[in-house]
């Protein structure tokens, strides 16, 4: 679509959505009344306020429930709730209508991934209340692949089940990926050796890092597609096919992005918040919605895909950033350069407090023992004077779903 084109169809779905909504929910009901509707053009969405996870939290419907359902309880069929790892975990419900739009989002994905019906995928995740990959396990039975459910069994089982069932894609988390390998490598299994040829990340930043790109990449020998989503917006990103970064589903998404410096409306390649409106949602809807999520946005004017482009997918969190010795710094820049040593199989940060500094101190598995290099390598690359040092091998924790390396003892 032409900008003026994509425009129009955003503020069609916005209008819609709106109509929908504003009889039934009473949390959008307040927070916007006084808004005239239909809006006139999609630049109006910026006099909107914008909603955060707090307010989502503070539901009545329920202690735990979010506060945006549009409908009584008896039109949800599907119940789910966050991680946690960013505060209390909330409770969203969906539709029927709701959850199919989920699987058809997720087509965008499958599309990068180039999945067809000859495809046997395996889905590596506990299949708990987190979303995880629940409704790509079902986008991928929609498009005619032969799903293979990985919950209920262990790291192992789960590497037997890839050989038996000449499994050809993936759906796991990078830090699952990478413990997988590494699994392998210790049976004296090489995953390099499957017959995947496609390994579909979510949940974590990595698939769209350079260094846990190739990591993954030259372990398995297949390529990366990344893919981000939130169990509160949907499955709003998909990576690109070089894997330098993530498209945004404008078609499904109103993509804003804030400063973190001025929060105002971000310039192109400027380092921002990403707010994110849903389109197809009516059940649980967001509106102007704080994701948190760091990225750097690209517009492109040419080609096949107009999509916006986010530079290097999500760059970390806007509530994750530490300072110091003075230096800002986010995990996932640290994360970067730690995943640049071959040698290097796991590591964990501690943060902790020192006047008003943060301190950062990391362990890190270095079959090499010299954890002086790494902290060398931190100082050249990020300005990042910091305590590296060796953990016994085996030591640290491994991760089915979101990886949590970040120890805040402050």
């Amino acid at each position: 679509m032409r900008p003026d084109e994509l425009a129009a169809h955003q503020l069609r779905r916005l209008n819609a959505l709106a109509a929908e909504i504003l009889p039934h929910n009473r949390f959008y009901a307040e927070k916007l009344s006084g808004v005239r509707w239909p809006l006139e053009s999609i630049d109006r969405l910026r006099v909107l306020p914008y909603t955060t996870k707090d307010e989502l939290l503070s539901g009545e419907q329920s202690p735990q429930r979010a506060a945006n359902l549009t409908y009584p309880p008896e039109r949800y069929v599907h119940f789910h709730q966050t991680s946690g790892s960013h505060g209390r975990p909330l409770v969203v419900l969906d539709t029927p209508a709701d959850w199919q739009w989920w699987v058809d989002t997720w087509q965008f994905v499958l599309d990068t991934a180039e999945l067809d019906p000859s495809d046997t995928v395996l889905m590596a995740f506990s299949f708990g209340p987190f979303i995880g990959f629940w409704t790509a396990y079902e986008a991928a039975v929609e498009r005619g692949c032969l799903v293979v459910p990985g919950g209920g069994v262990g790291t192992r089982a789960r590497l037997q089940l890839i050989r038996t069932a000449a499994v050809t894609a993936v759906f796991c988390t990078p830090s699952y990926a990478l413990h997988l390998a590494e699994t392998s490598a210790a049976d004296h299994m090489d995953v390099a050796g499957l017959p995947v040829r496609k390994l579909i990340l979510a949940g974590e930043p990595g698939g769209s890092m350079p260094s846990v790109r190739r990591r993954i990449e030259q372990a398995w020998r297949a390529d990366v597609v990344d893919h981000a989503g939130a169990t509160e917006v949907g499955p709003w990103g998909y990576g690109n096919t070089a894997g330098t970064g993530l498209h945004i589903v404008e078609t499904e998404f109103i993509a804003e992005f804030l400063d973190v410096q001025t929060g105002q409306p971000a310039a192109d390649g400027q380092l921002a918040e990403l707010i994110l409106t849903s389109l197809g949602r009516t059940g649980s809807p967001v509106i102007r919605y704080r994701t948190g999520d760091l990225v750097r946005p690209r517009r492109r004017t040419d080609g096949s895909n107009r999509f916006v482009f986010l530079e290097g997918g999500v760059l970390g969190r806007a509530d994750d950033m530490l300072i110091v010795r003075g230096v800002n710094v986010y995990p996932t820049a640290v994360e970067e350069v730690l995943r640049g040593f071959a040698e290097v199989d796991e590591y964990r940060l501690t943060v902790t407090k020192a006047g008003e500094m943060d301190h950062l101190a990391i362990e890190i598995e270095d079959r090499l023992g010299q954890p002086r290099r790494v902290a060398d390598e931190l100082q050249l690359r990020l300005g990042l004077k910091v305590e590296v040092r060796t953990a016994p091998p085996g030591s640290l924790p491994r991760f089915e779903g979101k990886g949590r390396r970040l120890v805040d003892q402050r």
